[in-house]
């Protein structure tokens, strides 16, 4: 039986797949690469016989046939181009680029190459958000008109700073839109739908400002509407700073489910009271368990939704079907993210995304690398939040 290779680069997230990846038989975790000597002491504790690198360079040389990138958020698509680029398949966390130009580099490299890549999207996978994907799948809705979604972190100040070591940690620059995946990707899952438009508006947050010795994102939330190529609507936030936990919603033309206001939540499912189906109730309101692998996934993170994720990829390296999230959506949800803060800039005018699976859409981007994440010497390109507190300050 073949044995697949893994190397980790980040630690900080990483960490959280050791144990999943030492549950499959046929996975070695062969490597870490990560700067802080405390992480790496505890991942070798967990590992004693993986190799410990210093950079991503280092660790690719490792005769890896996959890399889970849980760097920077806004350095996967650098570190996956370089991964493909050595037939050495990517599993990516968080967002695939950070620039329109990233993304069609990005995809033109996995083109190219013929790289496997999943973007590591683990919201879709909880019990509650795969049930619904089942009650859509299966038609009694009707076809799905509206969806909604919102993710919201929430933390006090001390964490925050935390979580933000540097004045240019990616942290301290994203804003609200940006990091979309927790809510768009369980949209697009659920329903099978791209999205072919968006626009969006971003909310000033005066507490915030008040933390500009570390962040400079003042945004609480941006809103985000999106057309798709099914001809729904769909509604959801970026990363929220401010609010309840996250929450899904479907409309569909005969009913709706949506979930609690937590990953492992229960599911509501409501008809019209004309058109109940044979054999169902008009509501119902239930706990939905796992379609295989329970056990498992509980004892992960985000709501099971990190073993899943390990799962897909680890069967898309043995040879399985491409993963739903592939390098063409994860591109797509960047886009999203990415020309939904230009439009709360431009006061929510509605921009079109670009396919990425077309060349000619492509060539329209390739040379778009507007950021708002600083370089070295502190160089952005674009704002990272929408504009200055009411009081004038």
């Amino acid at each position: 039986m073949k044995s697949y290779r893994i190397g980790l680069f980040g630690l900080w997230r990483g960490m959280s797949f050791i144990p999943i990846l030492k549950g499959f038989e046929d996975v070695t975790v062969a490597a870490f690469c990560e700067k802080d000597e405390g992480k790496l002491k505890s991942a070798l504790e967990q590992v004693p016989g993986a190799k410990a690198c210093r950079d991503f360079d280092e660790l690719l040389e490792q005769n890896l046939d996959a890399v889970f990138l849980c760097n920077y958020f806004h350095q996967h698509a650098e570190c996956a181009v370089k991964a493909m680029e050595r037939g050495i398949a990517v599993f990516s966390e968080c967002t695939s680029a950070p620039t329109l130009a990233s993304c069609v580099k990005l995809v033109e490299t996995a083109e190219r190459t013929g790289g496997r890549y999943m973007i590591a999207e683990n919201y879709p996978f909880s019990a509650a958000l795969l049930e619904m994907k089942r009650l859509c799948g299966e038609g009694t809705l009707g076809r799905i008109l509206y969806a909604e979604g919102e993710y919201n972190h929430t933390c006090p100040k001390e964490e925050l700073a935390a979580l933000t070591p540097g004045k240019y940690h990616w942290r301290a620059w994203l804003p609200r839109t940006y990091y979309v995946t927790h809510t768009l990707g369980p949209l697009m899952h659920v329903t099978g739908q791209m999205p072919v438009k968006v626009n969006a508006i971003a909310v000033h947050s005066d507490v915030l400002e008040q933390y500009d010795d570390f962040r400079h994102n003042y945004d609480a939330f941006a809103m985000m509407n999106c057309v798709t190529d099914g001809g729904a609507l769909f509604r959801f936030t970026g990363c929220a700073a401010m609010g309840s936990p996250s929450g899904y919603r479907f409309v569909g033309e005969n009913g709706s489910c949506e979930t609690g206001r937590t990953l492992g939540s229960s599911v509501n499912v409501t008809y019209h009271h004309w058109l109940i189906p044979e054999g169902r109730q008009g509501s119902q309101t239930y706990a939905p368990s796992w379609p295989a692998n329970g056990e498992l996934a509980e004892r992960a993170g985000h709501g099971g939704g990190d073993f899943w994720t390990v799962y897909n990829f680890l069967e898309y390296l043995r040879g399985g079907p491409e993963p739903f999230f592939n390098v063409y959506r994860g591109a797509c949800m960047s886009a999203v993210g990415i020309l939904g803060w230009r439009s709360s800039m431009e006061d929510g005018k509605t921009i079109r995304i670009p396919d990425f699976t077309k060349k000619a859409d492509r060539d329209l981007v390739r040379d778009d690398d507007l950021t708002p994440f600083p370089d070295e010497n502190g160089r952005v390109t674009l704002p990272c939040a929408t504009g200055k507190a009411v009081n004038g300050r």
